[in-house]
């Protein structure tokens, strides 16, 4: 339990590189928005929220601290011969859209054809995060993971889906809950050739 504890002081403590003005800055930022919104910020249970926004933005948002290609770039290349799909299927994430700041609520699934290497399978989980830990249009965050296992991997193909429900189209708008986005990013010979591309969407499950 102590380990427990202990874990959630560090996610909750402020980078080094944020000064306490930076963080005053923030918190009234958030009050102002309370403001907005017709509440109170002095009230007594608001009281603290300023404080705990800022911090939970730094936790949304972490993903600009990352570098998604580091986690690619540690490789294997004695794989036996392995040349078939490798596919990481059902990867939760939650991103935020940068047009209203609301919630991206998905799942990804991440497919890749080795040429000569493969990388850790949570690897490939930890990319999802990275990038989905930013502000986003999700059209982008397919590209953005589809692109980085490209480029580092040199697969003979990758292939890439989101599926994911938009708190700006469930909760303002249009107020449609439910509704799921598909995007896929298909590169090498799940662009070129039918086959392959239906062969990696049916181990996707679609």
């Amino acid at each position: 339990m102590s380990g427990f504890k202990e874990m959630r002081v560090e996610m909750n403590e402020m980078p080094s590189d944020v000064t306490d003005q930076d963080k005053k800055r923030a918190e009234e930022a958030v009050r102002e928005l309370i403001r907005w919104a017709g509440e109170d910020p002095d009230r007594e249970g608001l009281r603290g929220t300023p404080d705990r926004v800022a911090r939970a933005f730094r936790e949304y948002f972490r993903g600009y601290n990352e570098d998604p290609v580091s986690y690619l770039e540690r490789t294997f290349e004695e794989v036996s011969g392995y040349d078939e799909v490798v596919l990481l299927r059902d990867i939760p994430f939650i991103s935020h859209c940068e047009h209203h700041l609301a919630p991206i609520i998905g799942k990804a699934h991440v497919a890749y054809l080795p040429k000569n290497k493969v990388v850790g399978i949570s690897k490939l989980a930890r990319v999802v995060h990275a990038y989905a830990r930013r502000m986003q249009v999700q059209e982008r965050l397919t590209a953005e993971i589809g692109d980085s296992i490209t480029k580092t991997l040199e697969p003979d193909g990758v292939a890439v889906v989101l599926e994911a429900t938009h708190g700006c189209m469930s909760c303002r708008g249009v107020e449609t809950p439910d509704v799921v986005m598909t995007t896929s990013r298909m590169t090498g010979v799940f662009r070129d050739d039918d086959k392959a591309r239906r062969e990696v969407l049916a181990l996707m499950g679609f």
